[in-house]
């Protein structure tokens, strides 16, 4: 696992420079507050909404662990599976894209910008059909999400 966070930091490192222009798929946000303040508001609403808490990794001290600097990022998984569970039924191949992650970065200008995956970007990646309703509830629910953490 440790093997597997030192490959990803530099990987990381190299996406996330660019993110704020927002990579395909990709929804950002602008956060008002630091990376590490945005990542707890994004948990303290999550468990408010009854969304699970899978993992919370740090990638700037995963970085700092390998002798590396990358500027703070976090990422923030989590889920529901009364709410992921029918959009694997319409299409299973989603589920590599789940459960939800949230990115939470600061750019080389000192900004900090939340981002999530578009749900319409999943629809058509995974040609989902007939689960419309449940895609439009989950993007409601990642743009509350982040408007909660960001403001």
């Amino acid at each position: 696992m440790k093997a597997l966070k030192i490959l990803a930091v530099p990987l990381l490192a190299m996406a996330v420079s660019g993110m704020a222009q927002a990579a395909e798929g990709l929804i950002t946000v602008k956060s008002n507050h630091s990376v590490a303040a945005t990542a707890d508001k994004l948990e303290a609403v999550l468990s408010d909404k009854g969304m699970k808490i899978m993992n919370r990794i740090n990638h700037a001290e995963g970085a700092a662990a390998a002798g590396l600097v990358l500027r703070p990022t976090e990422l923030v998984i989590f889920g529901n599976p009364k709410v992921g569970t029918p959009l694997m039924q319409c299409a299973q191949s989603v589920a590599i894209d789940l459960p939800q992650k949230a990115l939470i970065w600061e750019d080389a200008n000192g900004d900090v910008w939340l981002g999530y995956n578009d749900p319409q970007y999943l629809k058509s990646r995974h040609g989902i059909e007939g689960c419309d309703e449940v895609l439009n509830k989950v993007s409601g629910a990642l743009g509350n999400f982040a408007k909660a953490a960001t403001r």
